[in-house]
């Protein structure tokens, strides 16, 4: 995955079929099947994408998906996650969208070639590292005002819950030695203070570091060829067992499912 202050981009591309249950979206996102299919599980049913469609979803939802490759070969995805700062700066820019109902589900819509060439130009401003943050965010609001003239808009910025500004700090770093004590001095909070500002959101310190160190594990067994011991170790695991026990709780299989 590669990190920007306007957006991201993550490719995702595995040679087996795999179920990823209770993914939680955290920023806006489009991402383009280029081979395979995707599935969400909806409450209305299944919705597929199949290679040369897009799949919009808004932050904070949470989805059961499965990445089916085609036989014999593989599943590739390629996302862009908008900041939600980048998100605000659309809406402040482009006033016209104001009476656009904001995304709730999710949405579809044809890779063709208006829209490859706007995705991979935002995309390639994203890999490159010697590319500004200006130039970023400018090829970022170009995805997000292609989709706007097709009738697909996010919501605007609101302010963000203790959960995901911990999610956020976690994410920068994930293999470090977090503790509720850290985290709450990064925010200039007391611990028992960051304490109950996340239990009022349902959840708490180490399960914020963990969700995210899992998330970053499955998004590099995605989209990588690394080992994964590696893999482990970049995402705060000191022990290989620990790490495959982990991410089986959360899963459904160890990591070595996504290494054929």
């Amino acid at each position: 995955m590669t990190q920007s202050a306007a957006a991201s981009f993550q490719l995702v591309r595995t040679p087996v079929r795999h179920l990823v249950r209770t993914a939680m979206v955290r920023d806006d996102l489009v991402g383009w099947v280029v081979c395979g299919r995707k599935r969400l599980a909806t409450p209305r049913g299944d919705i597929t994408f199949a290679a040369g469609q897009a799949f919009i979803l808004p932050r904070a939802t949470q989805w059961d998906l499965l990445n089916e490759p085609v036989p014999g070969g593989h599943y590739e995805a390629r996302l862009i996650a908008f900041a939600p700062q980048t998100v605000q700066r659309f809406h402040d820019r482009f006033g016209q969208f104001a009476a656009t109902p904001a995304l709730q589900g999710c949405a579809s819509a044809d890779a063709d070639d208006a829209f490859v060439s706007t995705f991979s130009h935002a995309s390639a401003a994203l890999l490159e590292p010697e590319v500004s943050d200006a130039v970023r965010e400018h090829r970022a609001l170009e995805v997000l005002l292609l989709l706007a003239e097709r009738g697909v808009v996010f919501a605007p910025m609101q302010e963000l819950g203790w959960a995901d500004r911990v999610h956020r700090l976690v994410s920068q770093r994930p293999h470090a030695a977090w503790t509720v004590e850290t985290l709450a001095q990064a925010f200039h909070l007391s611990a028992s203070s960051l304490q109950r500002r996340l239990s009022e959101e349902g959840t708490s310190a180490s399960r914020c570091v963990r969700d995210v160190r899992l998330e970053s594990a499955m998004a590099l067994l995605q989209g990588t060829n690394l080992q994964v011991s590696e893999i482990a170790a970049r995402c705060g695991y000191d022990s290989h067992s620990r790490f495959t026990a982990a991410f089986r709780k959360r899963f459904g299989y160890a990591p070595s499912h996504l290494r054929p």
